[in-house]
């Protein structure tokens, strides 16, 4: 009886350990999807009032930068949640996502100020304020085990005609950048060097925009997907990864 009440003590510590951090995890998700709205929110409100008083987008950009570089940033926090194992979401799947903002904001938008002002600017902005209120909302109310039909119809529909334009807009604001990084060889390496390497940032970002074209179909059907499992209750069989 000894050993199999011991083995239950175990059993059963292990359970309490679960629980307790569980919770602890729900609780950190939720402040995190939380602050990720309101960060969004925030952005939106800005850029709404920007446009209603300058009635232009020029310099736009330069006033919600810091904004939006700290919340987007902050978004490296997902990959850990994934790395964790406490959201069921494919890291590489996250990683593309999170990564391709992340370039986008800090080595592409914020590197290369003679684009800021270009409409592609404007409307990945836009595209991208829209996704991550609805995003990040859906997942609070989610973890409050109560979500608003509205809010789940946002995020299952929305993205049919929003993924498409951030894509586009992302591609015209990297294609509007390369004049620049031609000439100014910026982030490029040249042979010779002390490193025997060479980089050439120009030639980079035209392999990034080709990039896109076999990694887009694949994320968008894959909420497709998703949209159909969680509007219609349809069930896939995953491939893992």
């Amino acid at each position: 009886m000894a050993p199999s009440e011991d083995d239950g003590s175990v059993e059963e510590k292990e359970t309490v350990k679960k629980k307790q951090i569980g919770a602890v995890a729900t609780v950190w998700l939720t402040f995190y999807n939380i602050a990720m709205t309101a960060g969004w929110l925030v952005l939106a409100i800005a850029m709404f009032r920007f446009y209603m008083y300058k009635g232009t987008h020029k310099g736009l950009y330069k006033s919600i930068q810091k904004t939006l570089k700290f919340f987007q940033t902050f978004a490296l926090f997902e990959l850990a949640h994934c790395a964790l194992g406490i959201v069921r979401t494919s890291v590489l799947v996250t990683g593309v996502q999170v990564s391709s903002r992340i370039f986008m904001v800090w080595f592409i938008t914020n590197s290369i100020k003679q684009i800021q002002n270009e409409e592609s600017v404007l409307l990945f902005l836009v595209v991208w304020t829209i996704t991550e209120i609805t995003r990040y909302s859906y997942y609070t109310f989610n973890l409050l085990k109560h979500v608003p039909y509205f809010i789940k119809w946002a995020r299952y529909n929305l993205f049919i005609v929003l993924y498409p334009a951030g894509v586009v807009g992302e591609l015209l604001t990297i294609y509007a950048a390369l004049p620049y990084v031609r000439k100014t060889a910026m982030y490029s390496l040249r042979l010779p060097n002390k490193y025997n390497v060479s980089f050439d940032y120009y030639y980079f970002l035209i392999g990034v925009m080709c990039f896109y074209v076999p990694l887009f179909p694949q994320l968008y059907f894959h909420m497709l997907r998703q949209r159909r499992k969680v509007l219609y209750g349809e069930v896939f069989v995953e491939k893992e990864d």
